[in-house]
Protein backbone atom coordinates (compact mmCIF):
# COMPACT_ATOMS: atom_id res chain seq x y z
CA UNK A 1 0.00 0.00 0.00
CA UNK A 2 1.21 3.52 -0.84
CA UNK A 3 1.39 6.56 1.43
CA UNK A 4 -1.85 8.30 2.30
CA UNK A 5 -2.52 10.57 -0.67
CA UNK A 6 -6.30 10.99 -0.33
CA UNK A 7 -9.00 10.86 2.33
CA UNK A 8 -12.08 10.27 0.20
CA UNK A 9 -12.58 8.34 -3.03
CA UNK A 10 -15.28 9.15 -5.58
CA UNK A 11 -16.47 6.99 -8.46
CA UNK A 12 -18.44 8.62 -11.24
CA UNK A 13 -18.39 10.47 -14.53
CA UNK A 14 -15.86 12.96 -15.83
CA UNK A 15 -17.95 16.02 -14.86
CA UNK A 16 -16.38 15.98 -11.41
CA UNK A 17 -12.83 16.75 -12.60
CA UNK A 18 -13.34 20.49 -12.84
CA UNK A 19 -14.26 20.76 -9.15
CA UNK A 20 -10.83 19.61 -7.96
CA UNK A 21 -7.97 21.97 -7.19
CA UNK A 22 -4.33 20.98 -7.85
CA UNK A 23 -5.50 17.97 -9.86
CA UNK A 24 -2.96 15.42 -11.06
CA UNK A 25 -3.33 12.03 -12.69
CA UNK A 26 -1.76 8.94 -11.20
CA UNK A 27 -1.46 5.48 -12.72
CA UNK A 28 -2.08 2.88 -10.02
CA UNK A 29 -1.10 -0.78 -10.29
CA UNK A 30 -3.00 -3.42 -8.34
CA UNK A 31 -2.72 -7.19 -7.79
CA UNK A 32 -6.05 -7.47 -9.65
CA UNK A 33 -5.03 -5.78 -12.86
CA UNK A 34 -5.63 -2.26 -14.12
CA UNK A 35 -8.35 0.00 -12.70
CA UNK A 36 -10.86 1.58 -15.08
CA UNK A 37 -8.53 4.52 -15.73
CA UNK A 38 -5.93 6.75 -14.12
CA UNK A 39 -6.89 8.13 -10.73
CA UNK A 40 -7.16 11.91 -10.46
CA UNK A 41 -5.86 13.29 -7.16
CA UNK A 42 -6.80 16.77 -6.00
CA UNK A 43 -8.31 18.84 -3.24
CA UNK A 44 -11.81 20.09 -2.63
CA UNK A 45 -12.18 22.42 0.33
CA UNK A 46 -10.12 20.83 3.09
CA UNK A 47 -10.37 17.28 1.75
CA UNK A 48 -7.91 15.33 -0.34
CA UNK A 49 -9.89 13.47 -2.99
CA UNK A 50 -9.16 10.57 -5.32
CA UNK A 51 -11.48 10.42 -8.32
CA UNK A 52 -11.89 7.47 -10.69
CA UNK A 53 -14.35 7.22 -13.61
CA UNK A 54 -15.72 3.71 -13.11
CA UNK A 55 -16.51 3.27 -16.82
CA UNK A 56 -13.21 4.84 -17.91
CA UNK A 57 -12.62 8.41 -19.08
CA UNK A 58 -14.20 7.68 -22.47
CA UNK A 59 -16.96 5.50 -20.99
CA UNK A 60 -15.37 2.55 -22.77
CA UNK A 61 -16.15 -0.07 -20.14
CA UNK A 62 -19.67 -1.56 -19.95
CA UNK A 63 -20.82 -2.44 -16.42
CA UNK A 64 -20.10 -6.17 -16.70
CA UNK A 65 -16.50 -5.47 -17.80
CA UNK A 66 -15.51 -3.05 -15.02
CA UNK A 67 -12.63 -4.31 -12.87
CA UNK A 68 -14.32 -3.50 -9.57
CA UNK A 69 -11.64 -5.19 -7.46
CA UNK A 70 -8.86 -3.15 -9.06
CA UNK A 71 -10.86 0.06 -8.63
CA UNK A 72 -11.44 -0.48 -4.92
CA UNK A 73 -7.91 -1.72 -4.29
CA UNK A 74 -6.51 1.36 -6.02
CA UNK A 75 -8.53 3.61 -3.72
CA UNK A 76 -7.41 1.73 -0.62
CA UNK A 77 -3.77 1.86 -1.73
CA UNK A 78 -3.95 5.65 -1.93
CA UNK A 79 -5.07 5.87 1.69
CA UNK A 80 -8.79 6.37 1.09
CA UNK A 81 -11.06 5.32 3.96
CA UNK A 82 -14.39 6.56 2.56
CA UNK A 83 -16.02 5.99 -0.83
CA UNK A 84 -18.75 8.12 -2.40
CA UNK A 85 -20.47 6.10 -5.10
CA UNK A 86 -22.98 8.08 -7.19
CA UNK A 87 -24.67 6.40 -10.14
CA UNK A 88 -27.32 7.06 -12.77
CA UNK A 89 -30.36 4.90 -12.13
CA UNK A 90 -33.92 4.16 -13.15
CA UNK A 91 -36.98 4.36 -10.93
CA UNK A 92 -39.13 1.34 -10.12
CA UNK A 93 -41.78 3.26 -8.18
CA UNK A 94 -44.05 6.14 -9.25
CA UNK A 95 -43.16 8.12 -6.14
CA UNK A 96 -39.49 8.18 -7.11
CA UNK A 97 -39.43 10.66 -9.96
CA UNK A 98 -36.82 11.55 -12.59
CA UNK A 99 -34.56 14.21 -11.10
CA UNK A 100 -34.87 12.79 -7.57
CA UNK A 101 -31.91 11.45 -5.58
CA UNK A 102 -32.14 8.23 -3.57
CA UNK A 103 -29.63 7.55 -0.77
CA UNK A 104 -29.90 3.77 -0.89
CA UNK A 105 -29.60 1.66 2.25
CA UNK A 106 -29.89 -1.79 0.63
CA UNK A 107 -29.15 -3.57 -2.63
CA UNK A 108 -30.36 -6.76 -4.31
CA UNK A 109 -27.77 -8.52 -6.46
CA UNK A 110 -29.04 -9.84 -9.80
CA UNK A 111 -25.62 -9.95 -11.49
CA UNK A 112 -23.68 -13.05 -12.49
CA UNK A 113 -20.06 -14.02 -13.04
CA UNK A 114 -18.50 -10.88 -11.57
CA UNK A 115 -15.37 -11.11 -9.39
CA UNK A 116 -17.04 -10.03 -6.17
CA UNK A 117 -14.60 -10.85 -3.35
CA UNK A 118 -10.98 -10.31 -2.34
CA UNK A 119 -11.10 -13.46 -0.22
CA UNK A 120 -10.80 -16.56 -2.37
CA UNK A 121 -8.88 -18.44 0.35
CA UNK A 122 -6.98 -20.04 1.89
CA UNK A 123 -8.52 -18.38 4.96
CA UNK A 124 -12.33 -18.50 4.88
CA UNK A 125 -13.67 -14.94 5.19
CA UNK A 126 -17.39 -14.13 5.31
CA UNK A 127 -18.02 -10.37 5.49
CA UNK A 128 -21.56 -9.42 6.51
CA UNK A 129 -23.59 -7.54 3.91
CA UNK A 130 -26.59 -6.96 6.19
CA UNK A 131 -25.97 -3.20 6.27
CA UNK A 132 -24.12 -2.59 3.00
CA UNK A 133 -23.84 1.21 3.23
CA UNK A 134 -22.22 3.39 5.89
CA UNK A 135 -24.79 4.75 8.33
CA UNK A 136 -22.79 7.91 9.05
CA UNK A 137 -22.13 8.82 5.42
CA UNK A 138 -25.77 8.14 4.50
CA UNK A 139 -27.06 10.66 7.05
CA UNK A 140 -24.53 13.26 5.93
CA UNK A 141 -25.48 12.67 2.29
CA UNK A 142 -29.19 13.02 3.02
CA UNK A 143 -28.61 16.32 4.79
CA UNK A 144 -26.30 17.65 2.07
CA UNK A 145 -28.80 16.81 -0.68
CA UNK A 146 -31.71 18.38 1.16
CA UNK A 147 -29.66 21.47 2.01
CA UNK A 148 -29.13 21.84 -1.75
CA UNK A 149 -32.89 21.73 -2.34
CA UNK A 150 -32.81 18.32 -4.03
CA UNK A 151 -35.88 16.10 -3.71
CA UNK A 152 -34.23 13.27 -1.78
CA UNK A 153 -35.43 9.86 -0.64
CA UNK A 154 -33.59 8.93 2.58
CA UNK A 155 -33.65 5.19 1.92
CA UNK A 156 -34.25 2.74 -0.87
CA UNK A 157 -33.25 -0.60 -2.33
CA UNK A 158 -31.31 -0.70 -5.57
CA UNK A 159 -31.63 -3.87 -7.63
CA UNK A 160 -28.41 -4.39 -9.59
CA UNK A 161 -28.81 -6.10 -12.95
CA UNK A 162 -26.01 -7.59 -15.01
CA UNK A 163 -26.21 -5.43 -18.10
CA UNK A 164 -25.49 -4.39 -20.70
CA UNK A 165 -29.10 -5.06 -21.65
CA UNK A 166 -31.95 -3.38 -19.80
CA UNK A 167 -34.76 -5.30 -18.14
CA UNK A 168 -37.71 -6.80 -19.93
CA UNK A 169 -41.10 -5.42 -18.92
CA UNK A 170 -41.80 -8.62 -16.99
CA UNK A 171 -38.56 -8.37 -15.03
CA UNK A 172 -39.16 -4.71 -14.32
CA UNK A 173 -42.72 -5.36 -13.12
CA UNK A 174 -41.36 -8.07 -10.81
CA UNK A 175 -38.81 -5.69 -9.29
CA UNK A 176 -41.53 -3.07 -8.79
CA UNK A 177 -43.86 -5.62 -7.18
CA UNK A 178 -41.12 -6.47 -4.67
CA UNK A 179 -41.15 -2.85 -3.48
CA UNK A 180 -37.62 -2.04 -4.67
CA UNK A 181 -37.12 1.59 -5.63
CA UNK A 182 -34.07 1.83 -7.90
CA UNK A 183 -32.45 -0.14 -10.72
CA UNK A 184 -28.79 0.12 -11.74
CA UNK A 185 -25.92 -1.97 -13.18
CA UNK A 186 -22.85 -1.04 -11.08
CA UNK A 187 -23.60 -0.98 -7.35
CA UNK A 188 -22.70 -4.66 -7.01
CA UNK A 189 -20.00 -5.71 -6.34
CA UNK A 190 -18.64 -2.18 -5.87
CA UNK A 191 -20.35 -1.59 -2.53
CA UNK A 192 -19.50 -5.00 -1.09
CA UNK A 193 -15.86 -4.86 -2.15
CA UNK A 194 -15.56 -1.55 -0.31
CA UNK A 195 -16.92 -3.27 2.79
CA UNK A 196 -14.43 -6.13 2.44
CA UNK A 197 -11.64 -3.54 2.54
CA UNK A 198 -13.22 -1.92 5.63
CA UNK A 199 -14.03 1.25 3.73
CA UNK A 200 -17.11 3.38 4.36
CA UNK A 201 -19.31 3.62 1.27
CA UNK A 202 -22.40 5.65 0.40
CA UNK A 203 -24.53 5.42 -2.74
CA UNK A 204 -26.29 8.38 -4.32
CA UNK A 205 -28.69 7.17 -7.01
CA UNK A 206 -29.49 9.88 -9.57
CA UNK A 207 -32.87 9.02 -11.08
CA UNK A 208 -32.99 9.63 -14.84
CA UNK A 209 -36.19 7.83 -15.91
CA UNK A 210 -38.89 5.33 -15.05
CA UNK A 211 -38.02 1.70 -15.78
CA UNK A 212 -39.95 -0.07 -18.52
CA UNK A 213 -42.23 -2.03 -16.17
CA UNK A 214 -43.91 1.16 -14.99
CA UNK A 215 -46.42 1.54 -17.80
CA UNK A 216 -49.83 3.15 -18.00
CA UNK A 217 -49.60 5.48 -15.00
CA UNK A 218 -46.44 7.32 -16.02
CA UNK A 219 -45.40 9.12 -19.17
CA UNK A 220 -43.03 7.18 -21.44
CA UNK A 221 -39.60 8.80 -21.32
CA UNK A 222 -37.71 9.69 -24.49
CA UNK A 223 -33.94 9.50 -24.91
CA UNK A 224 -33.73 13.28 -25.17
CA UNK A 225 -35.59 13.65 -21.89
CA UNK A 226 -33.24 11.16 -20.17
CA UNK A 227 -30.22 13.15 -21.37
CA UNK A 228 -31.82 16.37 -20.13
CA UNK A 229 -32.53 14.91 -16.68
CA UNK A 230 -29.08 13.31 -16.47
CA UNK A 231 -27.37 16.63 -17.25
CA UNK A 232 -29.43 18.37 -14.59
CA UNK A 233 -28.64 15.63 -12.10
CA UNK A 234 -24.89 16.06 -12.64
CA UNK A 235 -25.12 19.76 -11.87
CA UNK A 236 -27.08 19.04 -8.69
CA UNK A 237 -24.64 16.27 -7.74
CA UNK A 238 -21.65 18.58 -8.04
CA UNK A 239 -23.23 21.10 -5.67
CA UNK A 240 -24.18 18.35 -3.27
CA UNK A 241 -20.71 16.81 -3.24
CA UNK A 242 -19.11 20.12 -2.27
CA UNK A 243 -21.46 20.35 0.70
CA UNK A 244 -21.14 16.66 1.61
CA UNK A 245 -17.34 16.67 1.59
CA UNK A 246 -17.20 19.71 3.86
CA UNK A 247 -19.42 17.92 6.41
CA UNK A 248 -17.43 14.68 6.65
CA UNK A 249 -15.37 14.54 9.87
CA UNK A 250 -11.68 13.64 9.71
CA UNK A 251 -12.07 10.56 11.92
CA UNK A 252 -14.49 7.66 11.59
CA UNK A 253 -16.17 7.47 15.00
CA UNK A 254 -19.87 7.05 14.24
CA UNK A 255 -19.85 3.83 12.20
CA UNK A 256 -18.40 0.32 12.36
CA UNK A 257 -17.24 0.12 8.75
CA UNK A 258 -13.61 -0.05 9.84
CA UNK A 259 -14.37 -3.28 11.73
CA UNK A 260 -16.00 -5.25 8.91
CA UNK A 261 -13.46 -8.09 9.18
CA UNK A 262 -13.97 -8.52 12.90
CA UNK A 263 -15.46 -11.99 13.39
CA UNK A 264 -15.53 -12.64 9.64
CA UNK A 265 -12.69 -15.15 9.56
CA UNK A 266 -12.24 -18.74 10.64
CA UNK A 267 -8.92 -20.07 11.81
Amino acid sequence: MENKLADIGIFGGSGFYKLLDNAEERLVETPYGAPSDKVVLGTLGNKRVAFLPRHGASHQLPPQKINYRANLWAMKSLGVSRIISPCAAGSLQKGVEPGDFVICDQYVDRTSGRNDTFYDGPVSTHVSAAEPYCSELRQLAIKAARDCGINTHPEGTVVVIQGPRFSTKSESKWFTSMGWEVINMTQYPEAHLAKELELCVVNISLITDYDCGLVGDVEPVSHSEVVKVFTGNLSKLQNMLVKLLSSIPDERNECKCGQSLSGARFG
